[in-house]
């Protein structure tokens, strides 16, 4: 069965399908079709969400909050079909499609209570019979670009923070997962939002992101993706000092203590490393261990690598899904085989079955190799070896990305110490690098983020306002 989705324009759903985008793990299925925007479509878009953003600031803020909460029921009515649709066009297990629509529903639910907490701060006045307070004004239109690999939650916990601060939208998810965030923006529509307050188009990131970005009154972009096109979107958005919003690439790193139970932190970097079957911005992708703990480790990493069976998400049994599609998974197996060409071993893995990529664990991998440094968007795990924990983290932090980083340790001290010299913007000790609460910011460092605002918790709702200072003079 193929889901049919539409723009979203001004409230009415427009534009025929002209696109397919195929099950990942069915080749012969079409999961979803789609229209094609252009430049028209962008604007219309653009020109719907100006006219509808006044009003929407005007309303109270909790009753902007209570359109969220009522699509967050929408959406958990829906949650089974919902999830469906994600494991069709992305290729998640089913398990983890469930989780992933879960989290939307709960960034709905934390975000329309936001609502009521909504405002700004007062201060005391050197002056006389003068108050001082702030006020969080919503920026205007903000322009959403958002990627395949989180397809709802992504969109989710970009679209609430700028709703509920009083903004209009113009969504613009991935090519390859459109239903996911349709079935979003259907349960917000359908909960009462105003038409023209969210806006959705699809087709090619290059001609419509391209023009979110360009599009004076557009005064946000909020985009997660490729380093290369969010850097170029960062030098367009800055000439016209429009506030911008980047979380890009990662080569996430995973520091093994010779005190360290191998077998528990094999348990963690497998699940960072091959759940969602690598696919996520925050997943472990290299592995340094100190001398003592490497041997049992790698040989515990193994074990779980093989624990992992990948198919079709929807079927039993399963529980790692397909590379989302042939052109990732052509890249994620010419990154194995440089890898091996300069040296390093598969010692499981490194091949694949149709769109099925065993999870791959490199050994004899040095730190100048690509596959140390250059991200693998995939399930692919390359195990280095750190002579003690001071040139373990030196390894750590020699990256042009600083997204995530973990430690496995049972020292405290070192563990502290780790938290405070880690060159990441999130760090985890003895958890998988993948894994976020949806109540605390998130982001990175260096070449994985734009440096600017952290996504997610109330620091959300800070890119997406900006703070007005009044001085009330009331003498009787």
């Amino acid at each position: 069965m193929t889901t049919t989705v539409q723009h979203l324009i001004d409230g009415s759903w427009t534009g025929e399908p002209v696109t397919e985008r195929r099950n990942p793990a069915r080749p012969d299925e079409v999961a979803v079709s789609a229209p094609s925007g252009d430049l028209s479509t962008v604007e219309d878009a653009i020109a719907a969400a100006s006219a509808a953003q006044p009003a929407w600031a005007a309303m109270p803020a909790p009753a902007r909050g209570a359109i969220l909460l009522d699509a967050a029921d929408l959406l958990r009515r829906r949650h089974d079909a919902v999830a469906t649709d994600l494991v069709r066009e992305e290729g998640k297990t089913l398990a983890e499609a469930r989780g992933e629509v879960r989290r939307a529903i709960d960034v709905l639910r934390y975000f329309g209570s936001h609502g009521w907490r909504l405002g700004g701060d007062v201060f005391p006045s050197g002056t006389p019979d003068t108050s001082v307070f702030t006020r969080a004004e919503p920026l205007g239109v903000a322009g959403l670009i958002t990627p395949w690999n989180f397809p709802i939650a992504i969109p989710a916990w970009k679209l609430a923070p700028a709703l509920v601060s009083g903004n209009a939208v113009v969504l613009k998810p991935a090519e390859l997962t459109p239903a996911s965030a349709t079935h979003l923006a259907a349960a917000l529509t359908e909960a009462g939002l105003p038409p023209g307050v969210l806006n959705v188009v699809h087709g090619k990131g290059s001609v419509l992101g391209a023009a979110l970005a360009a599009d004076e009154r557009v005064r946000a972009v909020s985009f997660t993706g490729s380093t290369r096109v969010g850097l170029g979107l960062h030098d367009v958005l800055s000439a016209r000092r429009a506030r911008v919003q980047l979380e890009m690439g990662g080569k996430n790193a995973y520091l093994v203590l010779d005190d360290a139970d191998p077998v528990a932190a094999a348990r963690v970097v497998a699940a960072g490393g091959f759940g969602l079957t690598g696919q996520a911005c925050t997943a472990t992708s290299r592995v340094y261990c100190t001398p003592r703990v490497r041997e049992a480790f790698t040989e515990a990493l193994l074990k779980e690598a093989a624990r992992f069976t990948p198919g079709d998400g929807l079927d039993d049994g399963t529980t790692m899904g397909p590379v989302v599609s042939d052109q990732q998974l052509a890249t994620d197996l010419a990154a194995i085989s440089r890898a091996t060409a300069q040296g390093a071993s598969a010692a499981t893995g490194g091949t694949a079955e149709g769109a099925f990529l065993a999870p791959t664990v490199l050994v004899d991998v040095a730190h100048d190799h690509d596959v140390a440094r250059q991200e693998v968007f995939g399930p692919v795990v390359a195990v280095l070896p750190a002579g003690d924990y001071d040139e373990g983290l030196a390894l750590v932090n020699d990256s042009p990305y600083g997204l995530t980083a973990g430690l496995c340790t049972r020292d405290l001290a070192l563990a502290h110490h780790f938290a405070a010299h880690a060159e990441a913007g999130v760090v985890k000790v003895n958890r998988p690098t993948t894994g976020l609460d949806l109540n605390v910011p998130f982001g990175g460092v260096k070449d994985s983020s734009s440096n600017t605002f952290r996504e997610q918790g109330p620091a959300a709702v800070d890119f997406y306002t900006w703070s007005k200072t009044v001085y009330m003079g009331h003498e009787r």
